[in-house]
């Protein structure tokens, strides 16, 4: 399984969007390098308030480009880190993926993959209606969050637009994403 990166983005600052980059360093245990999600505990405000000491599972936000155009056929806009993400695919089903799921980009930079964003009311300031277009339920009433994945840097590297992901899915049976 694999694709490719389309766009990078960070920001050192708290905000909802995070500025495209024309490339971002990924540091081991870590995350993104100069992102204010960076570190070893929890980043997050509301994961923080409720204990700072919890190990950091969301370092890397990835999302998949195809979710774009899904909520574009609903009249929605969105472009490349405007919903946080600091890495941009396409041609990888993300939202597929197992826990544990090595995600190796470019030359040297290994993901592992930890479970699935927790849409918030931020993304409906951002535009109102989005969330409902990102967070829904199947048929069965299930849950579906559609807002990306989170992942945490086992090999640092450097991630620029363009770079291939390829992705090692774990041994094992696979645990199916969960949020974090």
């Amino acid at each position: 399984m694999h694709g490719r990166v389309t766009a990078v983005s960070r920001n050192g600052q708290y905000s909802f969007t995070k500025p495209n980059r024309d490339s971002i360093r990924l540091l081991a245990g870590l995350g993104v390098e100069g992102d204010v999600h960076a570190g070893v505990t929890v980043k997050h405000r509301s994961r923080v308030a409720q204990d700072p000491s919890q190990p950091n599972l969301r370092q890397v936000h990835l999302i998949h480009e195809e979710l774009f155009d899904e909520v574009g056929g609903d009249g929605f806009t969105v472009e490349p880190g405007e919903l946080g993400e600091n890495i941009t695919t396409c041609g990888i089903d993300l939202l597929g993926l197992p826990v544990g799921t090595l995600l190796r980009i470019g030359d040297s930079a290994v993901l592992e993959v930890t479970g699935l964003r927790n849409p918030c009311l931020q993304i409906d300031h951002f535009q109102n209606g989005l969330l409902k277009q990102v967070v829904g339920r199947d048929e069965a009433g299930n849950i579906v969050r559609k807002a990306g994945i989170m992942s945490i840097v086992r090999q640092g590297g450097v991630v620029c637009p363009g770079d291939t992901i390829e992705a090692e899915l774990p041994s094992g049976p696979h645990r199916p994403l969960d949020r974090v």
